[in-house]
Formats: C-alpha cells, sequence, structure tokens
C-alpha cells in the first residue's frame, strides 16, 4: 500500500530534479493543474492512470521507487543535459507530417466580412424588415434579432 505522504515527498524531489512547477508538471504529464494540486495537498490519492503518465513522460522515474521508495531516482545516472540532447535528437529523426488543410463552413456564429459594402448592416437591416414585413401572418406577435455586441432589436408587424 501506498504512504500518501512519502508519495508526496517523491513525487515533490521528481519536480525539483526537473526544475518544474506544480502547474509546468501537471500540463507536461497531462493531467489537469487541481489534479496534481489535490494529491500534493494530500486530498486525493494517485490513480493508476497519474502514475503510469508521470512514468511515460518521465523515464527516469521508477515504478517501485515512486510507489514505495524502493529503489533509486533517477533510474539511470547520465545528467539531464545529455538527455534532454537524446530527445531533440529523437525529436529530429521523427518526420513530420503535413497538417491537413482544414475548409470552414459557414454557421450561425462564423463572421461575415464585407469590405465593399460600408452600409452593409443598413442594407441588411432593410433587407430583413421587408421579408419580415412581406411574410407575416397574424399569428406572429414580434421577432427578436440579438446582435454579436450583446443588443438586440425587436420588429413588430403591424
Amino acid at each position: 500500500m501506498v504512504n500518501i505522504e512519502d508519495f508526496i515527498k517523491r513525487l515533490e524531489i521528481i519536480l525539483d530534479y526537473y526544475g518544474l512547477n506544480a502547474s509546468a508538471f501537471s500540463d507536461k504529464i497531462g493531467v489537469q493543474r487541481s489534479s496534481l494540486s489535490h494529491l500534493l495537498s494530500g486530498r486525493n490519492k494517485p490513480s493508476l492512470d497519474f502514475i503510469l503518465k508521470i512514468l511515460d513522460v518521465f523515464p527516469d522515474v521508477d515504478l517501485y521507487w515512486i510507489l514505495n521508495g524502493k529503489g533509486s531516482f533517477p533510474k539511470n545516472s547520465e545528467p539531464i543535459h545529455k538527455q534532454e540532447n537524446n530527445l531533440e535528437a529523437i525529436d529530429r529523426t521523427i518526420p513530420t507530417v503535413p497538417t491537413p488543410e482544414v475548409t470552414t463552413t459557414r454557421d450561425l456564429f462564423s463572421e461575415e466580412k464585407n469590405k465593399d459594402d460600408k452600409n452593409s448592416f443598413a442594407s441588411k437591416s432593410e433587407e430583413i424588415q421587408n421579408a419580415v414585413n412581406s411574410s407575416i401572418s397574424a399569428d406572429v406577435e414580434k421577432i427578436v434579432f440579438f446582435y454579436r455586441d450583446g443588443t438586440f432589436k425587436v420588429f413588430t408587424p403591424n
């Protein structure tokens, strides 16, 4: 069984060794900052997923050491700057995949850019008013238009 207080001390040793604060560490292993905060405060216990993420991102961390304090940290005696150079060499050997071309579709929230018509707002407002007036039946009480700037207009049929 894992002693939480000792686990927290070993986790702080890892943070100090890599020169990371809790926020950067949680970002690096891909967990929420609040999760790490709750672990460090002793509120929560570490999950298996949390431990595996640490082991995946930081290969110098020994599973038995982080869980029980048995073994050594770091696993090997290679200085950290050499490890970073090895990671950079690995990054250079991985081929880059071109990003796919993203095609955007227009939706209700996409911004329309009409640079040619400076009075586009007025003309659109008139167009909407004409469409409303021409197709309104007696059953429509009012139509409300909401604008991006937080304002709105209410049109009531005659």
